[in-house]
């Protein structure tokens, strides 16, 4: 599924604010649109962005927080994809893939589908430079199912077995995942094992309890990782 937006989250009470703190009216900044950076924007426009009817372009956004000196990120509500990430940090597509060692085509192509397809150091590159924290970077490469299946079967099975394609799929030291993992197997396990000893139930207990427990398997992960950092 293509996840591309027209639009990034604009944040329009941060706008108003800006604009406000400056002394400017919206026609001073539409003339700093123009003006500054050739965008024909009509006041009215710069004011039905600020009461959130529409939302400024990349471009114009990004001239916007030009105007109103500030960061375009501080223009922004809390960003979810890559494309939205990125403009908060102010940088370009080029830019970005240099920095992360990708070809900017291949680059935009991820961005535009939000799937994620760098490798390991790639990843690492790319959770630092946009300052992602670990559920900031699922979420942006679109791996949140992938990690789930994931976690599902090293709980329910052997952990070491995905040590491996867990540490592929997030930036995480090996030694710190395999605490984790090892934590969420044993508590799993002794969930089911305390199920089962309460007799209430029988299987259909332990169905239960299991179910519960998988299907929050990646809060339960969440969890122990900020304990263990």
């Amino acid at each position: 599924m293509c996840l591309v937006h027209s639009s990034p989250p604009f944040n329009a009470p941060a706008a108003r604010r800006l604009r406000a703190a400056l002394g400017m009216a919206p026609g001073h900044v539409a003339y700093g649109l123009r003006a500054q950076y050739g965008l024909l924007v009509a006041p009215e426009t710069v004011m039905a962005w600020e009461r959130g009817e529409a939302s400024p372009s990349q471009a114009e956004l990004t001239a916007l927080a030009g105007v109103l000196w500030c960061a375009p990120g501080e223009l922004l509500a809390e960003p979810v994809t890559l494309r939205e990430h990125r403009l908060a940090r102010g940088i370009s597509p080029e830019d970005l893939a240099r920095r992360v060692g990708l070809e900017p085509g291949s680059y935009r192509r991820m961005e535009d589908t939000g799937r994620w397809k760098g490798n390991e150091r790639q990843s690492a590159a790319l959770a630092t430079l946009l300052q992602l924290t670990l559920p900031q970077f699922v979420a942006a490469t679109g791996k949140q199912e992938e990690l789930a299946e994931l976690l599902r079967n090293a709980v329910t099975t052997r952990w070491q077995a995905y040590l491996k394609p867990l540490t592929k799929l997030l930036p995480v030291p090996k030694g710190h995942l395999e605490w984790v993992l090892e934590q969420l197997y044993d508590d799993y396990q002794s969930r089911m094992v305390a199920t089962l000893s309460w007799g209430s139930g029988g299987e259909a207990g332990n169905g239960g309890a299991g179910r519960d427990f998988l299907a929050d398997i990646v809060g339960h992960f969440w969890a122990l990782a900020r304990g263990a950092e």
